[in-house]
């Protein structure tokens, strides 16, 4: 029986703000406090993006409330946390966000079925103001028309 991975939190502001257009798999460098905080699901991925220094991936604005029954060993709930990814990648990603237009926004955090804590990155570019209307007018027209095939269904 395969165990399935367990989402922590989702930046669903990233999906309307961003066009994705490719994901990675990412190992996240926390504390104790920080894994027994994320599996009360005290976290917040709003706001948050990953900058490429000196060959190593960094997040920033990832928000981790500190454990509740912790003690000094909290650390700074805001801090920056180390990514971990391989070296290709890596160099691939330093190539991408070179360029103009391309930023690493955190999608998804989860608990892998091994119990390891890992974040899905996007590799996105920014939508414009009409970009964003036509996906709510898309959305708005995809749920009319499932509500009015449930309806003809029914009758």
């Amino acid at each position: 029986m395969a165990r399935e991975a367990k989402t922590i939190a989702t930046n669903k502001k990233a999906y309307h703000d961003y066009f994705v257009d490719e994901t990675f798999e990412a190992g996240i460098v926390l504390t104790g406090t920080e894994v027994k905080s994320l599996r009360e699901n005290k976290t917040n991925l709003r706001d948050s993006f990953a900058t490429v220094r000196r060959g190593e991936v960094w997040l920033h604005g990832v928000h981790i409330s500190p454990y509740s029954h912790g003690n000094r060993s909290n650390v700074q709930a805001d801090r920056e946390r180390k990514l971990l990814l391989r070296k290709a990648e890596i160099r691939y990603l330093i190539g991408k966000t070179k360029e103009r237009g391309y930023t690493l926004v955190p999608l998804k955090v989860y608990l892998s079925p091994s119990n390891l804590v890992k974040i899905e990155l996007g590799l996105c570019r920014g939508k414009k103001l009409y970009d964003k209307r036509d996906a709510i007018a898309e959305r708005d027209h995809k749920r009319d028309v499932e509500r009015a095939l449930k309806e003809r269904t029914r009758e």
